[in-house]
């Protein structure tokens, strides 16, 4: 039986760049200067630093991502990863460095993504991206893009369920709302569910004001073993659980369209941690279009199946509810600079459990959930955080 890596490796430092729009700067900037505001919370500088792990840039394509962001740090790591699981990427990559670290083939581990979509993406590379994301045979050629994926999920989850319109629009109010608690947000101007579904179409169901933003931005942290956490200046945040699962590459091979590999990552994170969604004070879950949240909260345990529209329009998902989720306005509010754009919920869960999310803070949070998808709910990873090494 496999040694549980639960409670043995903490995060110890997070940071963050400017988000939005930031004219100038590179994807290797972005992931550079994310990890020196890492480094620098930790207390380290960049020659403590023996294992990197990174996310793919849409901008600057890398083939050795990871060793590209080192030789631009100046570092010559012994560990090196760079991660391709599309949004499952964010918590995927801290499971991946928390073992690591637990097998001993590093001490202290740099986890960034960071990208320039916004300033840099031209039209002919946004397309590339969407296009090559679909099967080139029985996807592509019908339409079947991004969007129109994660709309058709959306389509089956109404039919099945009775879940409107109005009630994912509520998902878009909702993160609005945090993101305007936020310093630095993106979107900061109030929306209402009528301006959601007034705004622009996209593909039914969706409306602009649905769909995930267009950003710049990097995050990273800096992982360690548990022994050493307590040596570093902030609070450890404890990696207490992971679990992935890769249900289908392509969504007309999925056995459902409205049940995803979430239930599977998140029931194998549970089990590590020792805990269940009961137990959950804050979460951060990947939020590319409203619908998406829907099926989340349920196939995560937090409602029911068929519940989401429901549990997100009556309140659950925000402060004062049962789940305060994205508290930071996320994928739809804060930013999205695209394979990045899941590290900085995880950025948030660890701000609360710090106790550092000033104006949007969830009192006494000891536990968080954080969920990254991707491929149309193709990849799916879940991670346990906690203030303590056992839950």
């Amino acid at each position: 039986m496999a040694r549980s890596l639960s409670g043995e490796v903490a995060i110890v430092g997070v940071g963050e760049t400017p988000v939005g729009k930031v004219p100038g700067k590179s994807a290797l900037w972005f992931n550079a200067e994310a990890t020196r505001v890492a480094l620098a919370d930790a207390g380290l500088d960049k020659s403590h630093v023996d294992g990197l792990l990174t996310g793919t840039s849409f901008v600057a394509p890398f083939h050795r991502m990871s060793v590209a962001v080192s030789e631009y740090l100046g570092i010559q790591p012994t560990f090196s990863n760079t991660l391709e699981v599309s949004g499952a990427t964010a918590a995927a990559s801290i499971g991946v460095a928390a073992a690591a670290i637990h097998a001993g083939l590093a001490e202290v581990v740099v986890v960034c993504c960071g990208d320039n979509m916004l300033s840099g993406m031209t039209r002919d590379l946004a397309v590339k991206a969407l296009v090559s994301s679909r099967d080139p045979q029985y996807e592509a050629p019908f339409g079947l893009l991004v969007p129109t994926t994660f709309a058709l999920t959306a389509q089956r989850h109404m039919h099945e369920y009775g879940t409107t319109r109005e009630q994912m629009a509520q998902v878009a109010v909702t993160m609005r709302e945090h993101a305007r608690r936020t310093p630095g947000a993106q979107m900061q101007a109030p929306i209402s569910v009528q301006d959601v579904l007034g705004s622009k179409p996209v593909t039914t169901p969706y409306h602009v004001l649905d769909c995930s933003l267009v950003s710049d931005g990097g995050v990273a942290f800096v992982l360690t073993s548990a022994e050493r956490a307590r040596e570093f200046p902030k609070p450890p945040v404890y990696v207490l659980g992971a679990g992935e699962s890769y249900t289908q590459e392509h969504i007309f091979c999925a056995e459902s369209l409205t049940t995803t590999g979430a239930r599977i990552s998140s029931e194998r994170a549970y089990r590590m941690a020792g805990v269940g969604p009961a137990d959950m004070d804050v979460a951060g879950i990947y939020d590319c279009f409203t619908g998406t949240v829907v099926t989340m909260v349920e196939d995560l345990g937090f409602c029911a199946k068929g519940e989401g529209g429901p549990f997100v329009a009556d309140g659950q998902i925000t402060f004062g509810g049962r789940i305060p989720t994205n508290t930071h306005g996320g994928l739809l509010s804060y930013c999205h600079p695209g394979i990045p754009g899941g590290f900085f919920h995880i950025a948030e869960v660890v701000r609360q459990l710090r106790g550092e999310a000033q104006g949007r803070q969830v009192e006494g949070a000891r536990l968080g959930l954080v969920h990254s998808l991707g491929g149309g709910f193709a990849t799916n990873a879940t991670i346990i955080l906690g203030t303590e090494r056992k839950a």
